[in-house]
């Protein structure tokens, strides 16, 4: 559905995207991440035919971006991280101006309106002036007009900044179900967001491509094997030579306050034998948790080392 090749930008000799390739099939929720400066919104800019490339190619829907700008745009859906609107519109005159620019034929309007309306939740402020609405409803009326013209693509520039609690939950219950029948690209900052929704991640830092892959994938390829927390009383020192000698344990490490971190096989589970072995020797189990690595921490570790290698577990493949 969206195909990017050796995709680059280049101001005043400084590379801000340099040579990015990726394939997004029909269907997948891509979160597209990396930390400020690393070429993201311009990468997106590029392939919303907003920004042009210097060097590259683009393909969304099957429309070349360079043989046919104007047709690839109507294949999308963009929310753009700062929502350019016209204040002095009522929501719903917006969106059919969108939806007029987007070639909405009027017997579809009605239905399209209300469908948008409904699903941003924004049919209590319909007929209220867009320069008198928060941030957060604000967003809302763009992700609206993103969706009016229902693009088989859409691409979401931190669509839940500005959002409450609240409305953060309903808008990634809107993107999961967005999903069913969109292809999507969301780029947002809320990494807890990008594990709860998307199905693939592609990270990219200085321009450059550092990650790609279902979010377990990265986190077991990146962060190395699992750990299993143990909180005992009474085991003393000796308490590290027993849970070593457990099937499956890798290492283990006793903390100062006395907490063992034990490092297991991906294929095994000690925490079972744990227990037994806590029994056995009259120990106090005060706690026994499966510890595993966030997004967050393959993000840090991805983006904050000078010199990473491009790291891909052939997610497209998986998913």
């Amino acid at each position: 559905m969206i195909e990017v090749e050796n995709l680059s930008k280049v101001y005043v000799d400084t590379p801000v995207v340099d040579d990015l390739s990726f394939y997004v099939p029909e269907g997948q929720i891509l979160g597209f991440l990396g930390p400020n400066g690393a070429g993201k919104t311009t990468a997106m800019r590029m392939i919303t035919g907003f920004v042009p490339p210097t060097t590259g190619r683009v393909v969304v829907a099957g429309v070349d971006l360079e043989a046919d700008s104007v047709g690839l745009r109507r294949h999308i859906g963009y929310l753009p991280e700062n929502v350019p609107l016209y204040p002095e519109l009522r929501v719903d005159e917006y969106l059919r101006f969108r939806a007029d620019v987007e070639g909405v034929r009027r017997p579809e309007l009605s239905e399209r309106l209300g469908y948008v309306l409904e699903r941003c939740m924004l049919t209590d402020v319909q007929r209220q002036v867009i320069g008198t609405l928060s941030k957060g409803y604000r967003q809302r009326v763009g992700l609206a007009g993103a969706l009016i013209h229902k693009p088989p693509v859409l691409i979401l520039d931190e669509p839940t900044v500005g959002l409450d609690p609240n409305q953060i939950i309903k808008v990634r219950e809107l993107i999961t179900e967005l999903g069913q029948d969109h292809t999507v690209v969301l780029s947002t900052h809320i990494l807890p967001e990008v594990e709860q929704v998307c199905e693939r991640v592609f990270i990219i830092d200085h321009g450059r491509v550092v990650a790609d892959g279902t979010p377990e994938a990265l986190r077991t390829r990146l962060i190395g094997n699992p750990v299993v927390r143990v909180e005992i009383s009474g085991a003393g020192v000796e308490g590290t030579e027993a849970l070593g000698r457990l099937s499956g344990v890798v290492a283990v490490n006793r903390r100062a306050d006395g907490v063992f971190l034990i490092e297991h096989d991906a294929e095994a589970d000690p925490r079972e034998a744990v227990f037994h072995l806590a029994v056995e020797r009259g120990w106090i189990l005060l706690g026994l948790t499966q510890e595993k690595a966030t997004l967050e921490d393959v993000f840090v570790r991805l983006t904050t080392a000078d010199d990473v290698a491009p790291v891909s577990v052939h997610a497209a493949e998986e998913v």
